[in-house]
């Protein structure tokens, strides 16, 4: 049994809408339309399990826009345009944590990644940030320590969620958790982070990224110890462009084309494909 699969046999046995549009808001979106077509990205093969995780679901809506835009909603609908992206393009066995409105517990959702024995978990979401102003895509990887205020908020904003609305993680064995994470920490974050600073390289210039768009925080959904993963913010409700943007069905559809393309060009580099 090689270290890989050691770490995962141990773990595993620990862990077990689119609305009507203003004029305004149309030109707007002329104005940031992402560039198509895209170059094909790396060819990966369904020997590649990819887990991509709408965030919220069921009684817990998520970020509710200016507009009145519910984040359960915006990030299923991103999610299930990305798994068709990405299993047409680069072939890799692409599945969904929900593929309907319904609860999912943080601890459940990074259990079907580990039962997939996925190589990478991409949780996708669409919050309010505590600034309005604040506006663009990031991503984010695994720390203890948070890279900024604004992603030590959000992530304390979506760890809450199991404690409001049915799974109380805080009674979490932090002892077991410890044992895992020391067992797979250094090969689990480095492809996280290759994933993180690639994914970000292949973005940059093609949609709006939020300053300093490489980031990092404690969330829940980003504790595994054995499958890399990263959380990318696709836009802040709370800011009424990306909200705009976020409620169009033609704009999901290109940034899940662009996410697909340059998540599968991210992941080939992180597993040296």
């Amino acid at each position: 049994m090689n270290r890989r699969s050691f770490i995962r046999h141990f773990s595993s046995a620990v862990l077990a809408s689119s609305l009507p549009l203003t004029m305004a808001s149309r030109r707007a979106l002329a104005q940031q339309a992402i560039p198509l077509p895209l170059p094909p990205p790396p060819r990966l093969g369904a020997r590649h399990t990819i887990v991509i995780d709408p965030g919220h679901g069921g009684v817990d809506p998520g970020a509710i826009g200016v507009s009145g835009t519910e984040e359960k909603h915006v990030v299923l609908a991103i999610a299930e345009e990305l798994r068709g992206e990405l299993r047409r393009l680069s072939g890799a066995n692409v599945r969904l944590t929900r593929d309907k409105d319904i609860f999912l517990p943080l601890e459940d959702r990074v259990a079907i990644a580990q039962s997939l024995k996925a190589d990478l978990f991409v949780s996708i979401h669409a919050d309010s940030a505590p600034e309005p102003t604040a506006r663009g895509l990031s991503v984010y990887t695994l720390s203890t320590v948070a890279s900024d205020r604004l992603a030590a908020a959000l992530a304390t904003r979506e760890n809450r969620v199991d404690e409001i609305y049915g799974l109380n993680l805080a009674h979490m064995d932090h002892n077991v958790a410890s044992i895992l994470v020391d067992l797979a920490r250094r090969e689990t974050r480095n492809q996280s982070l290759t994933v993180q600073h690639r994914l970000v390289d292949d973005l940059e210039g093609k949609t709006r990224l939020l300053e300093n768009p490489a980031r990092a925080a404690n969330f829940v959904v980003l504790r595994s110890p054995e499958v890399p993963a990263v959380l990318i913010e696709t836009g802040f409700l709370s800011n009424p462009q990306d909200e705009a943007l976020l409620r169009t069905q033609g704009y999901r559809s290109r940034l899940a084309a662009l996410l697909a393309r340059a998540l599968a060009d991210s992941f080939a580099h992180a597993i040296g494909t």
